[in-house]
């Protein structure tokens, strides 16, 4: 599981990544594959768990039914957005929860939130890649919780899921990047699920996503030069 000002959540980007190259969606013998290279916890659901929980929602339309909205910024995120190489590769659009994330206001001045969930067989964020056609493919799942949400309810960790802490995200004032994306620090993790990921099942970025069909030409706010 990125975002500008302004807008609801003026950019729910969460997490980002770029580059050309697509690939076909995991056949159910790749996605097996990746799950025996995931160990889950007792009480956590397997990979292959949360895939059967998420099929519905390769059909965009079934998300919005179930309250999901598209990143409102519209955007595409990039790693060249964020100074990144662009070989780590792409996250694509992001469709949220925002009752999940106990996202409720504005950024004021950034976004802010208490929910604490991190149950991914109800996961607060999808993420899909533009088509050429228009249409979108689902690629991956996210949760994320904000940092001062997760450990005032009394956590003294990250979260982790499979043995595996979130990424946390918080922004360095002494960089031109702001590393948050306009969030307030926040725990996140990315599953792809349904996109193989040369650079892992729980990588932020993926090589063989692309936002090249995404209709517009988007820059990030706090994007530096490549």
């Amino acid at each position: 599981m990125s975002h500008k000002t302004g807008m609801l959540i003026a950019g729910i980007v969460i997490a980002l990544g770029a580059s050309a190259a697509s690939a076909a969606l995991l056949a159910p013998n790749e996605a097996a594959r990746i799950d025996a290279s995931s160990t889950p916890r007792p009480g956590e659901p397997s990979l292959a768990d949360i895939r059967a929980a998420t099929e519905r929602f390769r059909d965009v339309d079934v998300a919005l039914a179930e309250g999901y909205v598209r990143d409102p910024a519209d955007m595409c995120d990039t790693a060249v957005m964020m100074g990144q190489p662009s070989e780590l590769g792409a996250m694509g659009i992001h469709y949220v929860r925002f009752d999940r994330l106990g996202i409720s206001a504005p950024p004021n001045p950034r976004v802010d939130g208490n929910g604490t969930r991190t149950d991914f067989l109800e996961p607060a964020v999808l993420i899909y890649e533009p088509q050429a056609d228009g249409s979108l493919e689902l690629v991956a799942v996210e949760n994320l919780v904000f940092a001062a949400a997760w450990a005032g309810a009394g956590n003294a960790s990250v979260p982790s899921f499979h043995g595996v802490a979130y990424d946390t995200m918080a922004d360095d004032p002494a960089t031109a990047i702001d590393e948050a994306h306009n969030f307030m620090p926040h725990h996140d993790r990315h599953v792809w699920l349904y996109r193989e990921n040369p650079n892992g099942v729980f990588a932020q970025y993926n090589p063989r996503v692309t936002c090249e069909h995404h209709g517009m030409d988007h820059a990030h706010q706090h994007a530096a030069p490549p």
